[in-house]
């Protein structure tokens, strides 16, 4: 057991497996990285167990009491305390009465499996809610968001070792890779990340978000509600996801590998200084 995260729970296990190489077969140790219920309790009230990484959990517990609408602002989260269980960990939260009127509207009441963003949403309007317009944010250059994301793999600790967790990292308005956060759950991965820097009072609207996944909407949703305005996400975005980012103002970037870059959604926030324009059809 290595990489020690909440309360003695590891992000990942060491052990030995057989490994084929074309013919040749191995005995070799490798590591994986945990994966844990995490139940997270608002008031003493359950409210949805989430598979995630046992790593940076107050800060996912805020991140996703912020972009879910529990809460409207950090300081809402009066207390928070992490809890060992024989099976997984519990978030214990204190938040105002005045939000838990609404939570216990939300109906969020199954289990959120890893790759899930619904986390037991039982009606339509809660599954998919349109985030609010963002506002004008800044320009980024396309060079610096090449570079940006090869620092934010130098900064994916735990995927350098198990090669199986989603990271999400900001870029801040001087160009330095300021958070990265990790886990099995790429919106996990978002929602520790926005916890992060939402308890050292950042600006959302000053700097940029990039992620090692594709560009889901709950991905578009939960960035867009903090006031994030520009997204980059290593592979695609889904059609839902351009939509409401079209729709909220959000600039989204998919297939940010290398040199290259597809921008989906409101071009202006990212600045090219020189380009050779040629059309492709099919």
């Amino acid at each position: 057991m290595d990489d020690l995260g909440e309360l003695g729970w590891a992000s990942y296990r060491k052990a030995t497996f057989d490994v084929w190489r074309g013919p040749l077969h191995l005995r070799k140790e490798d590591c994986v990285a945990e994966e844990v219920p995490v139940v997270l309790v608002y008031n003493q009230q359950p409210h949805v167990v989430m598979l995630a990484t046992p790593l940076n959990l107050e800060d996912f517990a805020l991140g996703f009491s912020l972009t879910e609408g529990i809460i409207r602002q950090a300081s809402d989260l009066l207390n928070v305390r992490v809890v060992q269980r024989a099976k997984g960990m519990e978030v214990r939260m204190s938040i105002p009465d005045a939000c838990t009127v609404d939570l216990a509207d939300k109906g969020k009441n199954l289990t959120g499996r890893t790759g899930c963003g619904l986390c037991g949403a039982t009606r339509l309007e809660q599954a998919v809610r349109q985030p609010p317009p963002v506002g004008p944010g800044l320009t980024l250059d396309a060079a610096r968001l090449r570079q940006a994301m090869d620092d934010m793999y130098q900064q994916q600790t735990l995927n350098q070792i198990t090669g199986a967790v989603h990271a999400a990292g900001w870029l801040s308005a001087d160009y330095r890779m300021d958070k990265v956060r990790e886990d099995v759950g790429r919106h996990n991965a978002l929602d520790k990340l926005i916890g992060a820097l939402a308890k050292s009072n950042t600006d959302f609207s000053q700097g940029w978000l990039l992620v090692t996944s594709r560009a889901s909407y709950e991905m578009v949703q939960k960035a867009a509600s903090v006031g994030i305005t520009l997204l980059a996400a290593i592979s695609a975005p889904t059609a839902l996801a351009i939509r409401l980012a079209e729709e909220c103002g959000l600039t989204l970037i998919g297939f940010t590998r290398q040199n290259n870059h597809v921008v989906y959604t409101h071009p202006h926030r990212l600045i090219h200084h020189s380009t050779l324009t040629a059309t492709q059809h099919g």
